[in-house]
């Protein structure tokens, strides 16, 4: 561990020889297209599938009147056709099964539906009168928390920022789009599907169906990216499994790049006010932090985008709250650090704006705030290094020649500015179970269903086996990605690893242990041990277990044209023992990017008239690109946290993204004094922020002069 490994499948992946489910063909194979419901709310009333049926090559047509029913239906968005209730535009009414692709999409056109149309709301508005609160997940997170008197605090605190902030939906736009292989043999189902948990899905599908575990297998061997929303199977599951029930043989579908804004999910829009009360000396007595964000008719999802601030920073008097509105909308779902990512957005924000306020600097306004227990638990965090993310940052960054007021670009169009933003994101194990061999000639092999969506996880495992027996890296393989190993978590919260490894690290403590047993002789036949962390993971924890880290950015904004471009970006990360450098960079650079590309880029937007999001491809939905980011450096500071795994590692996958798009936004206040409180910093964006600071300007300037506001 800790050696700069390259990643196992690297030349299967760049050679193509790396099989996805979209590449798996098998003899008799159809294909499925499906009909979108073309009403945002209402019910469907008829299908007409007669001239799909005539169209040379369709085997069948599915709809809510010829469709096996299904053993369970609580989770309406996989219950495909076990209702007649449209809930948002783009819902499956229908689906062709047909000989070829080709056919079936052209067949799906020839479908009607009948439609009784009702009225639909998809705009999320925090005075609504259905607002509701979001479900707990569990008694240690509570949907809200609150200690003292937080009103009060605020009433009574020198320095107060009050501010409102939002971020668009966003969509995650996988390289890989969602897809499925299925079919039925001897009363048992086997799917290739797309998925950030083999081991989750094949028991959803045994539920869904209404048959053993045991008779489903879901394998997975390489899938091209997820970051959340491969985590939960999708409709085009549901949907294949059905559809070779019909058809009798083996049917792919694959969703479109304009189906996947509908089906797979998306982040949902956040509204946040947040406020804070501080000491002339810029230390919070109080933080408030009320996030709205919505869902949909059929899904109880819920981002949480306050929970972070619960962690963060200490102050005596502190409230989080969350409301949600259900909308004629699809269901949101996990996007890369949910509730972390726009909630931190929104708190980094405001801790700019209170530097700002108190005329402080910016870091160390966030090192007076540092804190060694965790403000909501009131546990030791078991590693923090906070501080010494923010310290090593600023000092690599050049933080101290932060020019104010800020150098100009060259011909004075414009300005050069830096912001700084602090992240979190907190640390999971799930029980997973693991095993591992060793043949007579001293060859392991571990065997996990776990999933490598394109984090190195089958890099990281074999390190981590390696170094658990005292064998050479070349002597371990893993095998990963099908249901048929011993069942494993998802690959999802930053805790693939650090869950994944830990059930590694005990199968091969007790494989080591029995090898000593015997004296170290190999029987011809090899020996093998397994293991299951569900008992050791019950324990309650006696630390708080989270990531931190601290993001700079530089920005050049031109005045004229409001274009903002990022010259450089600098993470710095207390992330636990580093498995492996090469795959951790690439996984911290990766999240920061998404950061630029949330900060300056991404927006879903709604139609509220019909109810679709008009950007459903990537010509219409833009995402960062390597020339948006001329330079980005990620780095870490030198700890080890073995209350969080055996292996002293923390999870990566996440906190990349967290902190960076507030980082941009201060920076952006920091090169023009316009503070963009809305997500992307578009050119509307920042003529809207130019008009408020001048307003700003013109009362306080009145204020000053004894007029009237």
């Amino acid at each position: 561990m800790g050696a700069a490994v390259p990643r196992r499948e690297a030349p299967d992946k760049v050679t193509g020889r790396a099989r996805y489910t979209g590449d798996v063909a098998l003899p008799g194979l159809a294909y499925v297209a499906v009909v979108p419901a073309a009403i945002a709310h209402g019910r469907v009333t008829a299908v007409r599938p007669e001239r799909a049926l005539a169209h040379a090559g369709v085997l069948a047509v599915i709809h809510g009147g010829a469709c096996p029913r299904l053993h369970q239906t609580s989770d309406a968005d996989l219950a495909v056709f076990q209702s007649s209730s449209v809930t948002y535009l783009g819902q499956f009414v229908a689906a062709v099964v047909a000989e070829s692709p080709q056919i079936a999409r052209e067949a799906a056109r020839m479908v009607e539906v009948d439609y009784a149309v009702a009225p639909h709301r998809v705009e999320l508005d925090t005075a609504a009168a259905d607002l509701h609160r979001s479900p707990d997940r569990g008694p240690h997170f509570p949907t809200d928390c609150s200690h003292g008197d937080v009103e009060a605090a605020l009433s009574h605190a020198p320095v107060r920022v009050d501010a409102t902030y939002t971020t668009p939906p966003y969509h995650h736009h996988a390289l890989e789009p969602h897809g499925t292989v299925a079919y039925w043999q001897a009363g048992g189902l086997t799917v290739h599907e797309t998925t950030q948990g083999p081991s989750g899905t094949r028991d959803i599908l045994a539920r869904l169906f209404g048959i053993s575990p045991d008779r489903v297998r879901v394998i997975a061997r390489h899938v091209g990216g997820g970051f959340g929303s491969k985590a939960a199977p999708k409709a085009q599951l549901a949907l294949a499994a059905v559809a070779a029930q019909v058809a009798g043989r083996p049917v792919k579908t694959v969703l479109t790049r304009e189906q996947l804004s509908v089906v797979a999910g998306y982040r949902t829009p956040t509204i946040q006010r947040v406020r804070l009360g501080a000491e002339a000396d810029g230390r919070l007595s109080a933080v408030s932090h009320v996030a709205y964000e919505q869902t949909s008719m059929t899904s109880d999802h819920a981002e949480y985008a306050a929970a972070p601030t619960r962690t963060m920073y200490a102050a005596p008097h502190r409230e989080t709250r969350h409301w949600r509105e259900r909308l004629h909308v699809p269901s949101p779902t996990w996007m890369r650090a949910p509730g972390e990512c726009p909630g931190m957005f929104a708190l980094e924000s405001a801790m700019d704006e209170l530097a700002h306020a108190c005329g402080i600097d910016p870091v160390e306004l966030r090192l007076r705030n540092d804190t060694a227990n965790d403000p909501h638990s009131g546990l030791p965090f078991s590693s923090r290094n906070l501080a010494a993310c923010l310290r090593t940052g600023a000092e690599r960054f050049g933080w101290a020649e932060r020019e104010s007021p800020p150098a100009q670009l060259a011909g004075g169009r414009g300005f050069v500015g830096m912001g700084v933003a602090a992240s979190t994101i907190p640390q999971y194990r799930f029980p997973s179970r693991a095993n591992a061999q060793v043949d007579g000639r001293g060859r392991v092999t571990v065997r996990i269903a776990a999933v490598d969506i394109g984090t190195g996880a089958r890099t990281a495992l074999a390190q981590i086996a390696a170094d658990t027996l005292g064998v050479g890296l070349d002597l371990v393989a893993v095998e990963v990605g099908d249901s048929a190993l011993p069942s494993a978590s998802w690959a999802g919260r930053s805790s693939g690893t650090t869950s994944w490894g830990t059930a590694v690290v005990r199968a091969c403590e007790a494989l080591r242990a029995e090898m000593a047993r015997r004296g170290g002789a190999l029987p011809s036949g090899g020996l093998e041990a397994a293991s299951d962390t569900l008992d050791e993971l019950a324990a309650p924890r006696t630390h708080s277990q989270h990531a931190f880290g601290a993001q700079f950015a530089e920005v050049a904004v031109d005045t004229v044209t409001r274009e903002v471009r990022v010259s450089r970006l600098l993470g710095v990360f207390a992330i636990g023992r580093v498995i492996n450098p090469v795959t951790v960079r690439s996984q911290l650079i990766g999240g920061m990017t998404m950061g630029v590309s949330m900060a300056l880029c991404e927006e879903g937007v709604l139609d509220p008239r019909y109810g679709h999001f008009h950007t459903r491809d990537l010509a219409a939905y833009r995402v960062a690109t390597f020339a948006d980011v001329p330079e980005v450096e990620a780095c870490w500071v030198d700890e080890e946290d073995v209350d969080t795994s055996p292996m002293g590692a923390k999870g990566v996958g996440e906190i990349g993204i967290v902190g960076t798009a507030a980082a941009v936004a201060n920076a952006v206040h920091h090169a023009t004094g316009w503070r963009v409180r809305d997500l992307p910093i578009n050119a509307r964006h920042l003529v809207e922020a130019e008009a408020a600071a001048g307003r700003e300007a013109a009362e306080g300037d009145r204020a000053a002069a004894g007029e009237p506001g």
